[in-house]
């Protein structure tokens, strides 16, 4: 392999009720929100929660469908996987994500920077199209709950743009620096 995945990351849930899934996440399970992007930014919303240092290990993106019916068919079709990410150690493995999974056939359909997160990432789907992500470098949350704020996101469309244009405080290794 061209690169070694160290851990889950974090997962993104499409649920049908942001709030009351919110309140399940924060209230009965302890998690916190780091960040939310309001219906302008995405459709439904969504809420980053954060279980460790990490700026999120869960998000939950409001809008889903919810099945209509008796409580175990709701329940059982109510929310869906929007995507789950996996870390790499190091920039270059992202690179050499992107080289591995092309040479092998599996499409691109993302890479670069999004927002929230600031994270260097490649995201591709896999046979049966669940949306899978390779990131490298995570914000992490202070010990004081201190997040980025929204006006220093720098969302970059490939990873060239993304390490050509780091956010503030990002470290890129010396191999990266022009």
């Amino acid at each position: 392999m061209e690169f070694q995945l160290r851990k889950i990351g974090h997962v993104v849930l499409n649920v049908s009720d942001l709030d009351a899934s919110l309140r399940f996440y924060q209230d009965l399970l302890g998690l916190r929100v780091t960040d939310r992007y309001p219906d302008s930014m995405m459709p439904g919303g969504m809420v980053f929660m954060c279980v460790n240092g990490d700026h999120h290990g869960v998000a939950l993106v409001g809008g889903g469908k919810r099945a209509q019916g008796d409580r175990e068919a709701t329940k059982a079709a109510g929310g869906s996987l929007n995507h789950f990410a996996f870390e790499v150690g190091s920039l270059d493995e992202v690179f050499r994500a992107r080289a591995w999974l092309s040479k092998h056939g599996v499409p691109i359909v993302f890479e670069g920077r999004r927002r929230a997160g600031c994270q260097i990432a490649i995201e591709f789907t896999d046979p049966d199209g669940n949306n899978l992500e390779i990131y490298w470098n995570i914000d992490q949350i202070g010990t004081d709950g201190h997040v980025r704020p929204g006006t220093q996101w720098r969302p970059a469309r490939t990873l060239e743009d993304a390490v050509a244009n780091p956010v503030e405080g990002q470290a890129l290794p010396s191999s990266f620096k022009s």
